[in-house]
């Protein structure tokens, strides 16, 4: 048996946004830039799009633009944001994705930006009266904060957080490519001013994603050389991915509910059968807390043995795709920035599953089943 339980690093194409792709592959390949009917055509396909995701996030068309994944829109909102308001302060946690410490750490080298990186405790929870107080000491930083973890599964308030930033002035990003499509996300009630999507993590193609921009936020344009989504991006839009990650964000969140409930189940049902056959397992974050943390991500932490680093290849050879890393690795910088900056003790082995609409019970026992085998009763490092 095949299992693939990576679906936060990446998710299968559903048959459907394909469908949607394909006329924008194979006849409509006009350039949207082109004032003759081809171009219009491939025009009128974004935006379609954007009025699609703008309907479903409640935001307006005006507020959203496409990008090539929730990287470069992570990098989008974080740079832009800084250089056009003149930001010198800006507040994170250190469990962010790299797609936000990178960029912010860019920063810091090139526009001597500062940079304060709020505690996590032992389930990667930061603590908002923390975030007051170092907003009430200097009001107007910027603020990036994601949603949910990608790694431990921790979810954040980000409601209270964006109450918090707006009360100081201060512009708040938020990080939601593993939410966008698996949670209701209302961009007008939650009054945060930048959040990211990357199509792939919700059955959409690679190399799509978009930034939504609240329209109090002014900010210069990111790349530079053309006049595409209103002059705040330059070069040809990807045609076909974009009518692709609307088809996908549409059927995401019309199918959502039924989704929380199919994916949650299995969730629930892996914790369950692995506590009941693995001594010592414990989960890493807030992983395991079925019903507040990101229902798609389980991390495991394993006892300390002899398989170690071999966890993910052995995982491998029984046909089942997932991720994970230690703690640390020799003094390196090698393994999970997450699983050490919750502290998690490096000599347990850590994996981390993640689920999507396809998977079903079968493959989570088959999964349960192979990982109980390489952890059996008695086990341990200091045996070996």
């Amino acid at each position: 048996m095949r299992v693939y339980l990576d679906n936060a690093a990446t998710t299968p194409l559903d048959s459907a946004v394909l469908d949607a792709m394909l006329p924008y592959l194979r006849n409509n390949y006009g350039n949207p830039s082109s004032i003759h009917s081809h171009g219009r055509e491939a025009r009128s396909a974004i935006e379609k799009a954007r009025k699609t995701i703008a309907g479903l996030l409640n935001a307006s068309p005006g507020e959203i633009f496409f990008t090539a994944g929730g990287t470069e829109a992570d990098n989008m909102a974080i740079s832009c944001s800084i250089a056009s308001h003149n930001i010198t302060h800006a507040v994170t946690t250190q469990l962010e994705h790299h797609a936000v410490l990178h960029c912010l750490q860019h920063n810091q080298q090139q526009r001597n930006l500062d940079v304060t990186y709020l505690h996590t405790n032992k389930q990667g929870l930061i603590d908002l009266a923390e975030l007051e107080e170092v907003l009430a000491k200097r009001p107007g930083s910027f603020v990036s904060l994601m949603h949910a973890n990608n790694e431990v599964a921790t979810m954040n308030p980000i409601a209270r957080i964006a109450e918090i930033c707006k009360a100081t002035n201060s512009p708040f990003h938020s990080d939601t490519v593993q939410t966008m499509g698996h949670y209701p996300i209302d961009c007008t009630a939650l009054s945060l001013d930048f959040l990211t999507g990357s199509g792939h993590k919700f059955h959409g193609p690679k190399g799509t994603g978009f930034v939504y921009i609240n329209s109090r936020m002014k900010i210069h344009p990111f790349i530079h050389g053309g006049a595409q989504e209103r002059n705040m991006r330059g070069g040809t839009e990807n045609v076909a991915g974009i009518a692709g990650l609307a088809k996908a964000l549409e059927i995401a969140v019309t199918e959502q509910e039924a989704h929380r409930r199919h994916i949650t189940a299995l969730k629930a049902r892996m914790i369950e059968r692995l506590k009941a056959s693995i001594e010592e397992i414990s989960f890493n974050g807030d992983s395991g807390n079925v019903e507040n943390s990101l229902y798609t991500v389980l991390n495991l932490s394993l006892p300390a043995s002899e398989v170690g680093d071999m966890l993910l290849f052995s995982l491998d050879i029984a046909g089942i795709s997932a991720s994970g890393g230690s703690a640390c690795s020799s003094g390196s910088e090698i393994g999970s920035h997450v699983l050490r900056g919750i502290n998690a003790d490096p000599a347990r082995g850590a994996v981390r599953f993640s689920f999507s609409k396809y998977n079903t019970p079968d493959e989570i026992d088959y999964a349960c089943e192979k990982v109980a085998e390489l952890y059996p009763a008695g086990v341990r490092l200091e045996q070996v």
